[in-house]
């Protein structure tokens, strides 16, 4: 399959790692789509952003960022109900990847979310297919879960930055959950 460039939206450059190969492998040339106001806090957006656009000219990748650390949007969006906040954060970053593409002439977009392991896969190309329809623009869906982990290898030998949990605070929680019980339990005992 050949085609113009294709916008690739990126959570994070290990997992960009995923899908870059892929794509080029098949004629594709995707250009980088930064875009994530869900990584909280900035430090943690910063590292990622950071590492994306110090990787991208090493491989001659194009990288377009939508500058916005949304804390307080994302925050006002899934305030009412933490535990589904996943849906709305896939949802807004994939409408707004398909509208950047339509408004900036792209064929096509995809997502590097379309590698983890840990994502919702069928919820996110359920919202690009929804997206792409709205305006129109092609969603191109590629199953990129099989290079996961082989992106993962590269991604820790190239020295990049690697997070330790998705990107908002809630999942930041999540990864400490278990200690952050030990540690109530612990206290709740002391004198």
């Amino acid at each position: 399959m050949t085609m113009s460039t294709v916008l690739l939206h990126c959570c994070c450059a290990p997992c960009s790692l995923s899908c870059i190969a892929p794509l080029r492998a098949e004629g594709i040339e995707p250009a980088a789509f930064w875009y994530n106001p869900n990584i909280h806090p900035w430090k943690e957006y910063q590292a990622r952003r950071d590492c994306l656009l110090e990787y991208a000219p090493t491989i001659g990748m194009e990288v377009r960022v939508r500058e916005d650390y949304g804390l307080r949007d994302f925050i006002r969006h899934v305030a009412a109900d933490i535990d589904h906040r996943c849906a709305y954060c896939y949802e807004h970053r994939i409408e707004e990847t398909a509208k950047y593409a339509a408004e900036h002439g792209f064929s096509a977009f995809t997502s590097t979310l379309l590698a983890s392991l840990y994502q919702d896969h069928e919820g996110i190309a359920r919202a690009a297919e929804r997206y792409a329809a709205q305006y129109g623009v092609e969603f191109l869906y590629r199953d990129f879960r099989p290079n996961f982990r082989e992106g993962n290898r590269q991604a820790r030998e190239l020295g990049f930055y690697m997070q330790k949990y998705c990107g908002c605070v809630f999942s930041e929680q999540d990864r400490y959950q278990k200690q952050i019980d030990r540690d109530r339990a612990k206290f709740a005992e002391a004198p």
